[in-house]
């Protein structure tokens, strides 16, 4: 079965003067796909976001909303967003439900609908409770969840939510994380954000943009695969010579570490764990630590985005 795709981002560039923001960016995301979008200041996340919201119109490329270019036909392709920006755009003077009423009608709700517009959203934000209530006396995860309210009151086809859980404690991190999983099921959701565990609790799909070029664009499955344990940190009580370790099967390097320990680098796809444990047995080499080092998704950003230039993704390869 194909998936709709929703959002559409075809070679899109941004230049500022001599200054390239956005170099060839190109991605397409589909219905229930959330995909979390991240970069280092400066890297272009932000110039890109704000293209993608038609906000700010490309230096070239193209940028389709449900099948609609945000250039050619704007109102109807900005009819299919939703957006949360890193400041929620709250009326602190207003309840919630004249607040999103307000909202709904500014989005074009039908007059006959505004009240089931705005049931519905507060129903999915978790707001049935507060909405009598003055949205400047609310505590700031319910102010967040009422800038979630206000971006899908209209039905969107496309949400867009920039860093949403900033300045939240951890019960609010958590609600609104599954709140953007249970949005991810009928829309298609981009996520901004420097919090990168959060895109791991989140989305379905990963993009790291650097000097304005898009560096890496996969499934969270995909790169968690390639986050996995690739050496294994050895404590032995009568240890080896090095050599005889460096010729375990699928020990590609071997190298001292602190307290005693040794690090052995392994293919992903050739773990000799198993091997290591019967050989000290048989052995005798006293194994009493083996533990899997894992790259962390901070590694994987840090890999990517300190270089001195990006290189190319997968796709842009192919």
């Amino acid at each position: 079965m194909t998936r709709e795709t929703l959002i559409d981002v075809q070679h899109i560039y941004r230049h500022y003067g001599d200054t390239c923001a956005v170099q060839d960016v190109t991605f397409q995301l589909g219905k229930g796909e959330v995909l979390g979008f991240l970069g280092p200041n400066g890297a272009g996340k932000s110039t890109t976001m704000q293209i993608i919201s038609g906000n700010l119109a490309p230096s070239a490329g193209r940028v389709l909303i449900n099948g609609i270019d945000i250039l050619d036909d704007p109102k109807r392709a900005k009819a299919q967003l939703g957006y949360l920006p890193e400041q929620p755009p709250l009326y602190r003077d207003l309840t919630v439900d004249e607040y999103l009423a307000y909202c709904a009608r500014l989005h074009r709700v039908p007059r006959a609908s505004v009240r089931s517009a705005v049931d519905t959203a507060k129903e999915r934000c978790g707001l049935k409770d507060v909405g009598r209530r003055l949205i400047g006396n609310l505590s700031k995860g319910y102010q967040q969840r009422v800038g979630i309210a206000q971006a899908i009151i209209h039905f969107p086809k496309v949400v867009i939510l920039d860093e949403p859980t900033v300045g939240l404690d951890p019960i609010q991190i958590r609600e609104i994380r599954a709140l953007i999983r249970e949005l991810g099921k009928e829309h298609s959701v981009i996520l901004s954000t420097h919090i990168l565990p959060e895109v791991q609790a989140t989305c379905n799909r990963v993009q790291i943009i650097h000097q304005g070029r898009l560096v890496y664009h996969d499934t969270i499955e995909h790169m968690a695969a390639q986050m996995r344990s690739s050496s294994l940190l050895v404590a032995l009580r009568n240890p080896p010579p090095l050599a005889e370790l460096q010729a375990l099967p699928g020990v590609e390097a071997v190298e001292t570490a602190a307290n005693g320990r040794v690090r052995l680098r392994h293919a992903p796809d050739h773990n000799p764990a198993e091997t290591l444990v019967e050989r000290a047995v048989a052995q005798g080499w006293g194994l009493h630590e083996l533990i899997p080092e894992y790259r962390s998704l901070e590694q994987v950003f840090m890999d990517l985005t300190c270089g001195e230039a990006p290189q190319p993704t997968a796709q842009e390869a192919a």
